[in-house]
C-alpha cells in the first residue's frame, strides 16, 4: 500500500485554512486571545514564517497517523508486515479493495479521532495550565474540525 503524499500535504494545508477561518476575530479569534491570555501586540510581533512552517510540519505528522486511522486497508497492510505478496493480503484486497475509501468515511473517522483523541489531549493540558472551558472548546474544537477535514482528504484521495 503506497502512501499518498499529495493527500497528506493537502490535509496538512487544510489545517491552515481551517485555522484562518476558526481563529479569525469574527469567529473565535477574539475569544481565543482573551481566554489564552495572548495580547494582540504579542501576536503582531510573531515570526509567522516559523509559526506557519512548524504548523505545517506538525500537521503533516498528524496526517501520517490519521491515514492509519481512516484507511482500513492500512491495517491489513500492517498485519502482513507490508508484504503485498502475502496470500492473506491479496485475499483481503480482492474481497474489500477500496471499500470505505470515501471522503465521507474519512470525515467520520477523522471526526472521531479529533473528538476522542485531540480534544482530550487539549483538555488535559488545559487543566494543568488553568485554562477555561471556553479555551478548551475553541482549541479542541479546531482540532476536531481539522481532523475531520484531514481524514476526509486522506481517505477520499485514492
Amino acid at each position: 500500500m503506497e502512501i499518498n503524499f499529495l493527500a497528506l500535504a493537502l490535509a496538512s494545508l487544510s489545517t491552515l485554512v481551517v485555522g484562518a477561518i476558526w481563529y479569525n476575530p469574527k469567529v473565535f479569534g477574539t475569544i481565543w486571545m482573551k481566554e489564552s491570555g495572548t495580547p494582540i501586540e504579542k501576536m503582531q510581533g510573531a515570526n509567522m514564517v516559523l509559526i506557519f512552517g512548524m504548523s505545517l510540519f506538525y500537521a503533516f505528522l498528524i496526517a501520517l497517523v490519521l491515514q492509519a486511522l481512516v484507511i482500513h486497508q492500512m491495517g491489513a497492510f500492517g498485519t502482513v508486515g507490508g508484504n503485498v505478496q502475502d496470500p492473506q493480503y491479496i485475499q483481503f484486497m480482492e474481497a474489500h479493495g477500496t471499500k470505505f475509501r470515501t471522503f465521507k468515511h474519512g470525515a467520520l473517522h477523522g471526526f472521531l479521532s479529533g473528538l476522542f483523541f485531540a480534544l482530550p489531549v487539549i483538555g488535559v493540558g488545559s487543566l494543568y495550565e488553568r485554562r477555561s472551558w471556553k479555551y478548551v472548546l475553541i482549541a479542541g474544537g479546531y482540532w476536531v474540525v481539522s481532523c475531520m477535514i484531514m481524514g476526509a482528504i486522506i481517505c477520499g484521495m485514492k
